[in-house]
């Protein structure tokens, strides 16, 4: 079974979705991100998924999943290199990815996440508008 490499990038993790996700994959990379932020105890985690053209309710899902994971981990999520024509179909879908925050690419996503580790009420008020 392929796996999904975990990159470590100071205090954060870089995740870079290059195959199609199935079930067992998904689930693996579930567990192994959870406890690569453990044992690294990363801040943040980028969802690199520049490389796929489409995108079903299934990875919609697991991006929630990992996000909501993250969170109770006290890390940051950030997908990066999200496509015009996956936003279109995410948000035909109905999958408003709460919880996860999106950056066009991985400089823009790091960017965001120091941003948030390091001013976190600040993104408090901000969501809150």
């Amino acid at each position: 079974m392929a796996e999904i490499p975990i990159l470590r990038i100071g205090d954060c993790l870089l995740v870079s979705i290059q195959v199609d996700m199935h079930d067992r994959l998904a689930l693996a990379l579930q567990d192994d991100l959870t406890q690569r932020i453990v044992a690294d105890r990363a801040r943040g985690v980028m969802i690199d998924i520049s490389a796929l053209e489409i995108v079903d309710s299934f990875i919609g899902r697991m991006l929630n999943n990992i996000a909501a994971m993250s969170k109770v981990l006290d890390a940051v999520t950030v997908v990066v290199g999200m496509r015009p024509a996956v936003a279109i179909t995410l948000v035909e879908l109905g999958l408003g990815l709460t919880g996860v925050r999106t950056a066009l690419n991985v400089d823009k996503g790091l960017a965001l996440i120091r941003r948030i580790i390091d001013n976190p009420e600040r993104d408090d008020a901000d969501r809150e508008r």
